[in-house]
């Protein structure tokens, strides 16, 4: 069935398409074709869009299937095992004979969703015969349709590469290498491949692959609500919010985690309006610089949350916007409005959006303000979905799944990553409204059977201490992001519950990950390695030999900042590498196996005695001393010493001498150690989980302020605050 009218027939049959770069199969060969396998009929579908002649090689398994021995009988098709050596040597024969081989490295199919256990053979064969390599990325209908055949498949043609080794490596390196720049060009072939639309777009092509009956997320209400009540609150929200605002207006979203914020925020966006995120946990001036940056003069909210929330004081601080509440807009909703939502809303819901441009604004969100003002940050619906894209080509999830996220929405992590993700991958989701209640969320872990646990590395640490054996009994993956992961937390999941943490690093201008650390791709201490398509330079500090400042470049970028002095005005990335590029602000580390270790905030970095001593590096000292307490160091700055490093920590023993050993045991300079030490009893932490430096910074000037007139003590000050 190798023929042109055979291939014809097969694209027919099964509704199968090619995409992307298409023309790179066109290229002077020979060709080393690599393409998922998300289901047995891959090798069919590969060979019905094929614009040439190759052999396909096929896993004895996936041969096995009904629908493959038909097409074996007349097809060009070796059956091998990737596994074994002798593979090698017979593809290396026949991309040195000119032809071209198609190969599926995960040997056979894999429904997770993302790529599964990547057999190092074909990576192998292109390095020693140079043979162009060229991803194929297949999808059954839509993201989320993992392992399911559905009419209208696409396979899309990624960026070709070649896999060039260094010389002189041992074999079991060479293997390791090639095998590693195999998963980055099928990771990037994913991410090409993702659908340019917009986020209710991306919605409504979820609810017509899933099935409108299907649940999908549930909230404190505890009712498991289906893609269609989620699509029929986000029809209705649009029908009203769009005579209430103006097309592109920047709207204030003031909501906990649950359905109708859901709702709300792709309602908004069916209605080409742009839903900004305020954090309402972080007081009535942050608030409303947010609200003067993005220039927003309509916000959303409930009056139920605004009383349970005792957000009273807050709203106060809108004065001069139109506040608009669920409860009055439900009552508001005519017989009209319902006769339109039923009779034509429901069975052409892409009929009502009014955004139509992938790169258009389609979010705004604030930086925490950990370190000054929120700034907000513009995301594009492609920049949005891009990151989704990323990050489902390094994990695997699909609708067996079930995640959990307490993190608010007004995070970009809890956002993203864990709420929009799995509404437009069909995975399905609990969101609860509080990260603090944490004896509840295990318990939730445990009775909805939820596999995939999000949170900061602060939420996590308390989450693992106060569950019992078994209420992480059916997670698989618990990912940290938004600080850096505490090694005592990572340990007490893996002692406990037999669970690893995996870091991410990222930040809301990356809206939120640009690096993961994943089963494939994982090392003790680093936050694993870039995602896909994420381009990275480092540039020298002065001071500073280890590492370089972060800059990044990658698809899922902002569009840019909002500041409150150019209300509305969006500021496009740029850093001294040029426009497009953004500064993490970060010095990083990266090891010549791709991962990266972030050694501490540019700005978290103290001159000492001449010496630049990461802030990051002296709160390591106090963990090694004390794992189970909290720690924070910041800056002080006298004028008559220049800068000195104060260590806040929860443990009422720790001293100067203790941190000394810490040092010597790690090797660290004696600079590392705290010049002084300040008991308290807790640290103060923002709503998402994160240190609040703002706010020990400006403890550390106030007590300065009280001590100008004391003499400086050469062996450190240790004071209780307690």
């Amino acid at each position: 069935m190798q023929g042109t009218r055979s291939r014809r027939l097969l694209r027919a049959v099964l509704g199968a398409s090619l995409g992307g770069k298409a023309d790179a199969l066109l290229s002077p060969g020979p060709l080393l074709i690599v393409a998922n396998h998300p289901g047995a009929i891959a090798p069919l579908l590969v060979s019905a869009v094929l614009p040439i002649d190759a052999v396909v090689v096929v896993a004895p398994r996936a041969a096995r299937h009904p629908a493959c021995k038909l097409w074996l009988r007349g097809a060009h098709v070796l059956v091998a095992e990737m596994s074994e050596a002798l593979t090698v040597r017979r593809l290396a024969r026949l991309i040195n004979q000119g032809r071209n081989v198609v190969v599926f490295p995960e040997n056979g199919p894999v429904r997770t969703g993302a790529l599964g256990k990547l057999y190092e053979a074909p990576a192998i064969v292109a390095a020693r015969t140079g043979a162009t390599v060229v991803p194929i990325n297949i999808r059954y209908g839509s993201p989320g349709a993992n392992g399911k055949l559905r009419h209208g498949s696409v396979l899309s043609v990624g960026t070709p590469g070649r896999i060039e080794l260094a010389p002189g490596l041992a074999a079991r390196e060479r293997r390791r290498q090639a095998g590693v720049q195999l998963l980055s060009l099928m990771q990037c072939a994913a991410l090409e491949a993702r659908p340019r639309r917009t986020l209710f777009g991306a919605f409504l092509d979820a609810v017509e692959q899933q099935g409108r009956r299907t649940p999908i997320v549930e909230d404190i209400r505890q009712i498991e609500e289906s893609y269609g009540t989620v699509l029929k609150v986000t029809l209705a929200l649009a029908r009203l919010l769009q005579p209430r605002t103006r097309e592109r207006e920047v709207v204030g979203v003031l909501l906990p985690n649950t359905v109708a914020a859901v709702g709300t925020l792709f309602g908004l966006s069916a209605a080409a309006r742009v839903p900004a995120i305020l954090n309402y946990s972080s007081g009535p001036d942050a608030v409303r610089s947010s609200v003067a940056a993005a220039g927003i003069k309509t916000v959303v909210t409930s009056r139920r949350f605004v009383e349970m929330a005792r957000l009273e004081r807050l709203l106060r601080a809108l004065d001069g916007c139109s506040i608009h509440y669920l409860e009055d807009l439900r009552s508001q909703l005519g017989w009209r409005d319902k006769l339109w939502l039923a009779g034509w809303a429901l069975w052409r819901p892409r009929s009502i959006e009014r955004a139509s441009d992938p790169d258009a604004l389609a979010i705004v969100l604030f930086t925490s303000g950990s370190e000054g003002k929120p700034k907000g940050v513009g995301m594009s619906h492609d920049g949005v979905l891009a990151n989704m894209a990323q990050l489902a080509a390094a994990i695997d999830f699909n609708e067996n799944d079930k995640f959990l996220n307490a993190l608010p929405m007004y995070h970009t992590y809890g956002l993203i990553a864990c709420t929009l993700m799995p509404l437009v991958y069909g995975t399905k989701l609990f969101l609860y409204t509080n990260p603090l209640h944490y004896r509840i969320i295990p318990e939730i872990a445990y009775s909805r059977k939820c596999t995939y646990l999000f949170g900061t590395s602060t939420f996590l640490g308390h989450y693992a201490r106060q569950a019992r054996a078994l209420d992480f009994a059916t997670v698989r993956y618990v990912i940290s992001g938004g600080e850096k992961l505490n090694p005592e937390v990572q340990r007490l999941y893996q002692e406990r519950f037999g669970l690893r943490v995996f870091e991410g690093y990222g930040a809301t201008e990356c809206g939120p990950a640009i690096s993961l650390g994943t089963p494939q791709r994982n090392r003790a201490g680093t936050v694993g390695a870039f995602l896909a398509g994420v381009e990275f330079r480092l540039t020298a500090v002065p001071g500073i030999a280890q590492g370089g400042v972060l800059h990044v470049r990658s698809p899922n970028l902002m569009l840019g900042y909002l500041l409150p002095d150019r209300p509305g005005e969006l500021q496009p990335p740029a850093s001294e590498l040029g426009p497009g590029w953004y500064c993490m602000g970060d010095v990083v580390e990266i090891d010549d196996q791709g991962f990266v270790r972030v050694v501490g905030r540019l700005k978290r970095f103290a001159k000492v005695a001449g010496e630049m001593v990461a802030l990051e590096l002296v709160e390591r000292l106090a963990r090694e001393c004390s794992p189970e307490h909290q720690h924070a160091a910041t800056i002080a700055t006298a004028t008559e010493r220049g800068e000195t490093t104060v260590l806040f920590t929860t443990d009422a023993a720790l001293d100067r001498m203790k941190l000394h050993q810490a040092a010597r045991s790690l090797g660290a300079q004696d600079l590392a150690v705290a010049r002084e030490i300040v008991h308290v009893a807790s640290l103060p932490v923002l709503g998402n989980g994160k240190t609040d430096y703002v706010r020990l910074t400006d403890m550390v000037a106030a007590r300065l302020q009280t001590q100008r007139d004391d003499a400086p003590n050469p062996m450190g000050r240790v004071v209780n605050d307690n």
